[in-house]
């Protein structure tokens, strides 16, 4: 595909067992085409792969056979690739910095010159409303502002490619909502291709070009929703009519997979 920016071709992704417990494949034969420039997100059942799909995409954890690329190169090694970016759902700031020491903390250690450290730093406090608490520790805010300090230092690195494993599955629902349109803005800012991984099916109606459903584990893309939705969108997408279609569509792929899980975890 002339416009892919990242690709995964018949992944499968299988963790060996330890002390004589059998190994749990995660992936089976997983096929993903991310546009680029687009919005993508991926829902799927509980322990189906969906943080596996972000780890062998970013390169965290190598795919035990398949082919991974991004950009047109393969993935290899526990290396990200430079130009991709990852947020995880846990709270990865550093409690004894700053905010804006945290936002600059990976601009430092690619050793950016002093200058271009703060230019994107107060772009980024700026951008991410932070300004007022650039001097504040993480214990002094919310949590859905200590994930805004997360983003902002993802966004400094300047990615092409952002992996986003469920950032605000620990925030209220009106939060999540405040958050998904500061990202839809960053992602119109940046023209970055984004990929989110989320368990929220309205999280990822409102905020998807395309949405991939997954399967019970083993997991792989059983089908692809397309939402039509404008460029210039937020949160106020939801009372649109065609948003319940939507939510229904995925709810409809997605509750025989449910099932199919909780009958692996019930060891049926």
């Amino acid at each position: 595909m002339a416009d892919a920016h990242a690709e995964m071709r018949d992944v499968v992704r299988v963790y060996a067992g330890i002390d004589g417990n059998p190994g749990v494949q995660a992936l089976a034969g997983v096929d993903l085409v991310l546009r680029r420039g687009e919005f993508f997100s991926v829902i799927g059942p509980s322990g189906c792969g969906k943080s596996t799909l972000v780890d062998v995409l970013a390169g965290l954890s190598p795919a035990t056979s398949g082919q991974v690329s991004f950009e047109g190169r393969a993935v290899v090694g526990a290396v990200v690739p430079d130009g991709v970016g990852v947020v995880f759902q846990e709270d990865a700031s550093f409690a004894w910095l700053t905010v804006a020491d945290n936002i600059a903390f990976g601009l430092r250690r690619a050793g950016l010159e002093a200058a271009e450290v703060a230019r994107r730093v107060d772009y980024a406090l700026r951008f991410m409303g932070l300004v007022d608490f650039a001097k504040a520790y993480p214990a002094q805010l919310s949590g859905g502002m200590r994930q805004r300090v997360c983003i902002a230092r993802t966004l400094v690195t300047q990615p092409r490619l952002i992996l986003l494993d469920e950032p605000f599955g620990a925030l209220d629902a009106q939060t999540r909502l405040i958050m998904g349109d500061e990202l839809l803005k960053i992602w119109r800012e940046t023209g970055a291709t984004v990929l989110l991984i989320t368990h929220a099916l309205d999280e990822a109606a409102m905020l998807s070009d395309r949405i991939g459903v997954m399967s019970a584990r083993p997991g792989r893309i059983i089908e692809e929703v397309a939402t039509s939705w404008p460029r210039e969108r937020d949160s106020r997408i939801a009372a649109d009519a065609r948003f319940g279609a939507v939510t229904t569509r995925l709810w409809s792929l997605l509750r025989e997979e449910s099932l199919k899980a909780i009958g692996q975890g019930a060891g049926r």
